[in-house]
């Protein structure tokens, strides 16, 4: 697709007059036109408010079109976890995404499958899963998620140092737990 046509659709899309763009920007709405037509293209410094007000990234205006990918349903099977090495956001995705947290483009965690020091125990409560795991909760070495995936849903646990190393969560049908050690990164049991 065509730069020009590109952010023409985009704006229709976002239900926006090229005035209403063009004010957001400080700038004239006869540089949205001429860009709209293809007589000219928006300047480098200009991009960074463009992308936010298209809701779009840059690389995706500069190019002049967006991967979309295939639809497969949200499905929970393919669930990703990324955590940012600057903030320790958390984000999880259920298909190919392009994910940034401080300026980097964060890459999906590949889940390990549980060693001895990275072992959880779980038992059967009423209608819970009581889950321990022996593992340092310190500062500087410490589980900080805990994640239930099931059928259609998460259950999302955030942890923090010195917090206890057990957790209750209701039951669900099958399903996979992932935890992430901030030393050792990412792991899964599969029930």
């Amino acid at each position: 697709m065509e730069q020009y046509f590109f952010i023409l659709s985009l704006r229709k899309e976002k239900k926006m007059t090229q005035k209403e763009v063009a004010d957001a920007m400080h700038i004239s709405d006869k540089t949205i036109s001429k860009w709209e037509r293809g007589m000219g293209c928006p300047d480098v410094t200009l991009l960074k408010a463009l992308s936010h007000i298209l809701g779009i990234n840059m690389d995706s205006i500069l190019s002049g079109n967006m991967d979309l990918n295939e639809l497969n349903g949200g499905n929970m099977k393919h669930i990703k976890f990324y955590v940012c090495p600057n903030c320790n956001n958390i984000i999880h995705s259920t298909g190919v995404s392009e994910i940034a947290c401080c300026g980097r483009k964060l890459e999906a965690l590949v889940a390990k499958t549980m060693d001895d020091a990275h072992k959880i125990t779980i038992s059967k409560v009423e209608y819970d899963y009581h889950i321990t795991f022996n593992h340092p909760m310190e500062k500087e070495h410490y589980i900080s998620f805990f994640a239930y995936i099931g059928i259609d849903r998460i259950l999302f646990i955030r942890m923090y140092p010195e917090q206890s190393s057990e957790i209750r969560l209701p039951r669900m049908q099958g399903g996979t737990f992932y935890f992430y050690c901030t030393n050792h990164e990412l792991w899964r049991y599969n029930l």
